[in-house]
């Protein structure tokens, strides 16, 4: 196994070789269908899949055209988030069609957890061998370009401040604490709480991936004191379902735009959608899927949202919502050609599918991000094209 002293000594030479080729620090936030896959790629040049989605070839295909879209030949980093199917189904795939140089995980599975995957463990270490790095929280991941640190990691969290980051509030008290109610997380699989968590920096800008990381657990790495600070784009914890995604959490990180990688009936819980909207400093919030949880009265404007579901099941959830909550309305999506790499199903307009429930097997669309070190970063959904841009603050 190596160490990270050792993966910043080859990430420096690597650095001090490669020119720069691109300017912006460009995000990937993939339809898994509920489950998880985000490719990074910094201005440098390198690569960091964080996550796999679940097995069988309509995750992969739809990581493979965003590696594809990006320019990828040759992953620098693949980051396991926690061993649960929907997050490193995707893996034996994957290694079949592109080289990975190294792999970040948090260590052994929680012994109790249900839901790990059969074999996955002993599997994956036979594979990887030596190429293998387990991170604890404050460790910096050498990828060049940017700035990764790990905040969370086998249910461990990051105690001391974010250097460099007490105007955004890191180290100081989280307003957001006083009025946290802990949860009954019995049920919950506990690996989730072991979670690589990862804050990425590109100058100004800052954005933060945690997994699948629970309620109680949020509270123990942003209570009393947030060490993170305010960041300008939030993957919503684990899909965007109410067994995360506190207010301690959310409203403490006080992000402008929030992305949600939810399924068609997985995550984009009303309670979730409520916390989201009310977050201090919020401006948009971008869905990969319409979220039949949400209703018409809490998902975003369809121009945000870039799956969805087939006219007759969407008219139905309409004329018979969920009910509860509330959320801003919008104009319909505007249709328009895809990006390349996000193909819709052969007649059948928009993707669709969902993380439970109804789901499709074909191929789907990503929302993108593209962030400049100045802080300023858009937002683009391939389904319709609709692009946003959000100003350095």
């Amino acid at each position: 196994m190596k160490s990270l002293a050792t993966l910043a000594l080859l990430a420096t030479a690597a650095f001090a070789q490669a020119p720069a080729t691109s300017k912006t620090f460009d995000m990937y936030f993939l339809d898994t269908e509920g489950g998880h896959a985000v490719l990074y790629v910094t201005p440098t040049g390198q690569s960091l899949l964080d996550d796999v989605g679940s097995a069988g070839e309509r995750d992969h295909d739809r990581i493979m055209a965003a590696l594809k879209d990006a320019g990828i030949k040759e992953l620098d980093y693949l980051v396991l988030s926690h061993y649960h199917s929907d997050h490193v189904g995707g893996f034996d795939a994957l290694l079949k069609d592109i080289p990975v140089k190294h792999f970040i995980d948090h260590g052994t599975a929680h012994p109790t957890d249900k839901n790990v995957v059969v074999g996955f463990e002993k599997r994956y270490s036979e594979i990887v061998g030596d190429k293998r790095v387990t991170v604890k929280p404050g460790d910096k991941i050498p990828v060049t370009g940017i700035n990764a640190v790990v905040v969370t990691s086998h249910g461990k969290v990051l105690k001391t401040p974010i250097p460099g980051a007490a105007a955004l509030g890191a180290g100081k008290p989280n307003s957001a604490c006083a009025t946290f109610e802990p949860r009954d997380e019995s049920t919950v699989d506990p690996d989730n709480g072991n979670s690589v968590g990862i804050l990425f920096n590109f100058g100004k800008f800052r954005t933060i991936n945690l997994g699948d990381y629970t309620w109680n657990a949020e509270k123990e790495l942003m209570c009393p004191n947030n060490p993170i600070g305010s960041v300008d784009l939030f993957l919503t914890s684990h899909h965007g379902v109410d067994a995360s995604n506190s207010p301690a959490l959310v409203h403490g990180l006080r992000p402008r735009v929030i992305v949600m990688h939810n399924g068609q009936r997985k995550g984009g819980a009303v309670q979730t959608f409520n916390t989201m909207y009310t977050s201090p400093l919020l401006e948009d919030i971008w869905q990969l899927h319409w979220a039949f949880g949400g209703g018409t009265e809490n998902n975003a404007p369809g121009r945000f949202i870039a799956n969805v579901e087939e006219p007759a099941a969407l008219a139905n959830a309409i004329l018979a919502p969920p009910g509860g909550g509330r959320g801003p309305g919008g104009p319909p999506p505007t249709a328009a050609a895809p990006a390349p790499g996000a193909t819709p199903i052969s007649g059948a307009g928009p993707a669709r599918g969902g993380g439970r429930g109804g789901r499709h097997e074909g191929p789907a669309f990503w929302i993108k991000v593209s962030a400049k070190a100045d802080g300023s970063f858009t937002v683009t959904n391939t389904r319709n094209q609709f692009t946003k841009s959000y100003a350095a603050k």
